[in-house]
């Protein structure tokens, strides 16, 4: 399979470019809970039930809190379409990492 890759460059560019493409639903990661949240629908499900389509880094080049990294993420079983966007760098928290790590990548 063919996948086509965009460049953005920013963080806002991106979350755009995926909307535009489907990915409409903002996910949040809840470490206390270990889910992903989908607040629009009132959902609360399992890093294991997602697969990261699509990754998209941006470091920050003078502000260290600028570092993001923003995931397409789907469920084919809830038939949901997402962004998650994290922090990495100094401000990444192990908890949000360990959620992460833990989808499964369709790249």
């Amino acid at each position: 399979m063919l996948v086509e890759r965009h460049d953005y460059e920013t963080v806002s560019q991106a979350i755009n470019g995926l909307a535009v493409r489907g990915y409409t639903t903002d996910f949040k990661l809840e470490p206390e809970k270990d889910k992903i949240v989908a607040t629009q629908r009132s959902l609360e499900l399992s890093p294991e039930e997602f697969e990261i389509d699509e990754i998209y880094r941006f470091e920050g080049m003078t502000d260290p809190g600028d570092e993001m990294i923003v995931y397409a993420i789907s469920s084919l079983n809830h038939k949901i379409k997402g962004i998650l966007v994290n922090a990495f760098g100094t401000y990444s928290d192990l908890n949000t990492y360990n959620i992460v790590k833990r989808l499964r990548k369709h790249l």
